[in-house]
């Protein structure tokens, strides 16, 4: 088992890893959308903190070796499903012809105000 760690993705705000790579399998945790250089949320709208999960996101999948062609499972937390739509969109910019398996769950809050989290399971 591996420890993934960048500075390209926020520290994790809790007792936990970026990321861990066991065999050719990397899980990630959950990401908001926090500035790496800042660890604030970021200004902005739905979009703006889906796109900066998802740059978190790669910069954590590039850590442990693997990228979003290689995502088998996505796990996405929305504290609004009206921003479903939106997701979609802004999702599929990052995955192209890649179709994970995925689930989306609306939940009542996340950590900092968060809007969107996400966490993915990938091939190395």
């Amino acid at each position: 088992m591996d420890i993934i760690a960048t500075d390209q993705a926020p520290k994790a705000i809790g007792p936990y890893s970026q990321a861990i790579r066991v065999g050719n399998i990397l899980y990630t945790s959950g990401q908001i959308a926090l500035d790496p250089a800042t660890g604030s949320l970021v200004e902005g709208d739905f979009a703006a903190q889906a796109r900066r999960v998802f740059e978190n996101l790669k910069a954590v999948l590039a850590a442990g070796g693997t990228s979003f062609g290689n995502v088998v499972k996505a796990t996405v937390y929305l504290t609004d499903l009206a921003n479903f739509v939106t997701l979609n969109e802004i999702y599929a910019s990052y995955f192209g012809d890649t179709k994970p398996a995925r689930t989306t769950v609306g939940v009542a809050q996340l950590p900092k105000g968060g809007l969107v989290e996400i966490d993915l399971i990938a091939l190395v």
